[in-house]
């Protein structure tokens, strides 16, 4: 049987999206670049090589029977989980965290590559279940002991957001899957207790938590970042100052070029941009979502849920975060922010949605 061509849709969201944050990525960071590199042009040099990476692991994915990918879920799973331990002991150190592996003059980040991971193990787990994943010590508490340990050694870098976002994606992948209500309802309770103690437990996540409640508070410290990007926004207006006309990136917007970068996006071109931004996102959950629906196998369907969650997932916390909606995390906005790794496993992704989408009974 001949396979149909790829989700049109899809493809030309992601080329726009990945152009859109290039363009950003360089009128974000050109003042930082030169100020901290001497080269205006680093990050976005970078992130342009980095696109020719996804594009190409787009393409390759896109062309690779996705059905094959089930057979190396567990030794890809396996490979993370390496990653992860090794780059607690011989990380690149940044800002007190180890998050990094150097590979010459690039760097990695493991737990990117450790999301992807997790979609394919848990779509793996549950389609190789048949059923099973309605009983909990068959289906989901192997699920479960898999994710806690990636959880547990992402938080060791640390970085709570990025493990908090893998424990989502667990979550609503079980959801998907068919796992019993009262199983997923006594996993939220526990996740949203152990959420409150993490952030109890840690100083810096206790001020970013006062910083959300009333960043005026502390206006010069912890209020800072969030202040300045309410002041992005406000001052972008209906349509924006003008592309590369953005005055908070100027050294007054920690990470303009990456976690905040929505709140230039909506400086320099104001509400219609990020409002054009949003909805570009919403075609691009919206085909994935159908392809989920309409995917020929269950793991083909569970595969294609987790690359779209993960997905909504980020854009919706980076969103709610730069907006003042949610405390500050360090999750990147999908396919805009600055970030090598983040943006070859998420163009990557969506080959393999690409490559779904191809047999599809109805897309």
């Amino acid at each position: 049987m001949k396979r149909k061509p790829v989700d049109f849709p899809i493809l030309l969201t992601t080329v726009i999206l990945v152009a859109f944050g290039i363009v950003m990525v360089f009128s974000a960071s050109f003042y930082y670049s030169a100020d901290r590199w001497g080269d205006g042009l680093y990050f976005f040099k970078r992130q342009c090589l980095w696109a020719v990476v996804g594009f190409a692991g787009m393409f390759i994915a896109s062309r690779f029977d996705y059905t094959r990918l089930q057979k190396f879920s567990r030794i890809f799973l396996l490979i993370s989980i390496a990653l992860l331990v090794l780059v607690l002991f011989i990380g690149e150190e940044r800002n007190n965290a180890k998050r990094w592996l150097g590979i010459g003059s690039f760097s990695i980040q493991p737990a990117e590559i450790a999301k992807f991971a997790m979609i394919l193990f848990i779509s793996d787990t549950i389609a190789r279940s048949k059923g099973g994943i309605r009983k909990f010590f068959k289906g989901v508490l192997p699920i479960l002991l898999v994710t806690g340990l990636v959880f547990v050694l992402i938080m060791e870098q640390p970085n709570f957001s990025t493990a908090g976002s893998i424990v989502m994606l667990a979550f609503i992948m079980l959801f998907v899957g068919g796992a019993k209500l009262w199983h997923l309802f006594l996993l939220m309770a526990a996740g949203a207790a152990g959420a409150v103690a993490l952030t109890l437990s840690a100083d810096y996540r206790l001020d970013r938590l006062t910083a959300f409640l009333d960043p005026w508070s502390d206006p010069k410290d912890s209020g800072w970042q969030l202040i300045q990007s309410l002041y992005s926004l406000g001052s972008g207006g209906l349509f924006g100052l003008g592309l590369a006309q953005s005055r908070q990136k100027y050294l007054y917007l920690p990470y303009p070029e990456t976690d905040f970068i929505f709140a230039i996006i909506g400086e320099e071109l104001g509400f219609i941009g990020a409002t054009f931004l949003i909805l570009l996102y919403l075609v691009l959950i919206w085909r994935g979502i159908r392809v989920a629906l309409t995917a020929p196998d269950l793991f083909g369907s569970l595969l294609a849920a987790g690359i779209i969650s993960m997905i909504a997932i980020q854009v919706v916390i980076n969103i709610a975060v730069v907006t003042a909606s949610m405390p500050p995390t360090g999750l990147p906005l999908p396919f805009i922010s600055y970030g090598g790794s983040s943006l070859a496993i998420f163009m990557t992704s969506i080959g393999v949605l690409l490559n779904i989408s191809r047999h599809c009974k109805a897309a």
